[in-house]
């Protein structure tokens, strides 16, 4: 929406006795690791600021939203998402107001790294051009890479060999969107290994679904879930 349009409904929104506008709100987009990006955000709500002071509207809240990418393919090698970088850029390049509150919606960035997808090989498949990896879990645990195309790394947490193989892995849904990653080089993977798709905690089990009457995921913590590995 154009800015003159947006200030046209916050006028309107001003002179109604039942409305009060209370803030500004604001959402760019996900996994954004650009910090340039942020500054472009604190450049247009300072614009808009101007505006609306200009009209005699004062914002009470700011409202940022979240965006902040996390690294889902190495997440050991990163951790924690880049908090620092992004809370400076906003301490240096947006004006606040006095009185105004500044809120940030950073729900993936926080969480996404407390959960992983713990699941089965079921069955290993081999066709004339590939093999398939089916396991236990599906787009109702995880349904990032169906719906996104997102990708998690997956790691065989009781692979007996070190020797690499190519696989497709795959759920056990009768969907053909119902993968998780393809070509994905991993130990040689049998029958009854245990996987893990990691950073699995956000928009993981929220968004678990009873599709074909499957059961919702069952929820561990560290201490009350190991692995034997033998």
């Amino acid at each position: 929406i154009a800015l003159k349009d947006m200030l046209k409904v916050v006028l309107l929104a001003n002179e109604l006795p039942n409305l009060q506008f209370g803030g500004l709100h604001f959402h760019i987009g996900s996994q954004i690791t650009n910090m340039h990006d942020f500054v472009a955000l604190c450049q247009r709500i300072n614009e808009i600021q101007f505006s609306l002071n200009k009209q005699g509207i004062y914002p009470s809240v700011i409202n940022v939203g979240g965006g902040l990418g996390i690294d889902y393919q190495s997440p050991e090698e990163h951790p924690i998402a880049n908090f620092k970088a992004y809370f400076r850029v906003f301490e240096q390049h947006l004006h606040l107001r006095p009185e105004q509150s500044l809120h940030f919606e950073l729900g993936r960035s926080v969480v996404a790294q407390c959960g992983s997808l713990i699941t089965q090989v079921l069955y290993v498949k081999q066709t004339s051009t590939k093999q398939f990896v089916i396991v236990d879990a599906g787009m109702t645990e995880l349904i990032r890479p169906a719906l996104y195309q997102a990708k998690h790394k997956i790691q065989n947490l009781t692979a007996r060999s070190e020797q690499q193989e190519k696989y497709d892995v795959v759920g056990p849904i009768c969907e053909s969107s119902d993968v998780f990653d393809k070509d994905l080089l991993l130990p040689t993977t049998q029958r009854g290994d245990i996987l893990a798709k990691r950073r699995a905690g956000a928009y993981g089990e929220t968004m678990a679904s009873t599709y074909n009457c499957r059961k919702l995921p069952s929820t561990y913590t560290d201490q009350d879930f190991s692995i034997n590995i033998q």
